[in-house]
């Protein structure tokens, strides 16, 4: 008996994944007859992270669905903002540092893991937490234990960062969070921070706040004008900022 054959068409959000041949529209496909269309996207290169619908012969069908003979496959991106059950919080792996200290200094929950600890354990913690996975690796984002995940599309952090934020629509409270560690800042004196003070800055700098998990001192620094303009960007192309204070509002930079 011969294999089903099936017809599909991806659509172009898509095309970064699938070989040449399937970009141009409508393809031919030999199935085993077995396999879930799940199975049949993902083994043409598609994380299914990225699919926003699979459609057969015009009809919404879910991954588990058993391709015939010659029904007609639309695959769907997914749409922006993509829905979330849950306010979006995200885990990053190893390759993606600077967009976690990025959404951090707007205030977005972004678990960051460094050094590298595995797929497996990076796939238990997103579901443990809750945490939409973040990764350019199509490896990663494959494990069906993950409770939720992302393929981050740019190598470039501006990009990467406009990607995330069009895409899940977080709420942002920029300098709320600790870049370094992810924790909650609040508003500090000079004299608690003294001590991570050079004198320079110590004369210079009169607002600070300080992370409550790690403890790091921050301050309006030399770079502070740099990040600025990023969440000035961020609020003004993808929400309005939540207000988190005064002080730890205009603090920009930990001293190096």
């Amino acid at each position: 008996m011969d294999r089903p054959q099936i017809w599909l068409d991806f659509a172009p959000e898509l095309h970064l994944f699938v070989s040449a041949p399937r970009r141009a529209g409508r393809t031919a496909l030999r199935t085993d007859g077995t396999s879930t269309l799940g199975h049949v996207v993902e083994s043409l290169g598609v994380p299914l992270t990225e699919v926003g619908g699979l459609l057969v012969d015009g009809r919404a069908v879910p991954e588990a669905h058993v391709p015939a003979d010659g029904e007609e496959i639309a695959v769907r991106a997914v749409t922006r903002p993509q829905p979330s059950p849950v306010p979006p919080r995200f885990l990053l792996d190893v390759h993606l540092g600077t967009l976690a200290r990025r959404l951090r200094l707007l205030g977005v929950d972004a678990a960051y893991e460094n050094p590298d600890i595995g797929d497996a354990a990076l796939a238990a913690r997103s579901a443990a937490e809750e945490r939409i996975m973040l990764s350019r690796d199509r490896g990663l984002l494959r494990r069906r234990e993950l409770w939720a995940g992302a393929y981050v599309y740019s190598h470039r952090p501006a990009e990467q960062l406009r990607d995330v934020l069009s895409r899940f629509a977080p709420s942002l409270a920029p300098w709320s969070r600790c870049t370094t560690c992810n924790g909650t800042l609040q508003p500090a004196t000079k004299t608690s921070v003294r001590e991570q003070l050079q004198d320079g800055t110590e004369r210079s700098y009169d607002a600070f706040a300080q992370c409550t998990d790690c403890g790091q001192a921050y301050w309006r620094g030399a770079h502070h004008a740099r990040l600025e303009a990023i969440v000035t960007e961020a609020v003004r192309d993808f929400g309005r900022c939540q207000e988190s204070g005064e002080d730890q509002g205009r603090i920009g930079v930990v001293s190096g």
